[in-house]
């Protein structure tokens, strides 16, 4: 398995949750009151693993084929602000959750439009990656290159999606599963 393909099954657990926050924006917009303490969860799991391990390791991906091509280096350097970005946000998202949990009078218009623009932001950042980026390194990147790169880059459970689920994420986990088996 390369790094690519292991970040790309990292995408595809983020855009779960994100399909999630999605729903939880619909039903925000509906009226209706949502588990915040499960998007509590959810946020703060994509705040410790994409930006604690996730970007960092694509960080290191990607320093690794600077220099390449133009375009490649273009993309390169979109993607490093786009983590700024993100980051930035998961944090605002973070401390704007727990001022709701703490009864922090914010408009809930105000919330929802929050929690859209980080799903809307998280979900294209990952399009771009996937459509843009991840196939320009596979262009340039020889055999000898995913030799280095996976003795660079560690490897550590996702404690949501990986064998051994932390406790934290076990309400997470237990919400994804009803999201994805609702027809």
């Amino acid at each position: 398995m390369t790094i690519l393909t292991e970040l790309h099954q990292d995408h595809v657990n983020l855009n779960k949750l994100l399909v999630i926050l999605g729903l939880k924006i619909d039903k925000l917009r509906a009226g209706d009151s949502p588990n915040f303490n499960l998007m509590a969860d959810v946020i703060n799991y994509i705040a410790s693993y994409a930006d604690g391990y996730h970007h960092p390791r694509e960080d290191k991906l990607y320093d690794y084929f600077s220099g390449r091509s133009e375009a490649l280096d273009t993309h390169l350097l979109h993607c490093a602000v786009e983590h700024q970005k993100l980051k930035a946000s998961s944090i605002q998202l973070i401390e704007a959750i727990d001022g709701v949990l703490h009864d922090a009078v914010m408009p809930m218009t105000e919330f929802v439009n929050l929690l859209d623009g980080f799903v809307i932001l998280q979900t294209a950042h990952l399009d771009s990656e996937e459509g843009h980026l991840f196939p320009l390194i596979q262009g340039v990147a020889s055999e000898e290159d995913w030799a280095i790169i996976d003795g660079l880059l560690p490897q550590e459970s996702d404690p949501l999606f990986g064998e051994n689920k932390a406790t934290e994420y076990i309400d997470i986990y237990r919400e994804l599963i009803v999201d994805m088996n609702k027809a």
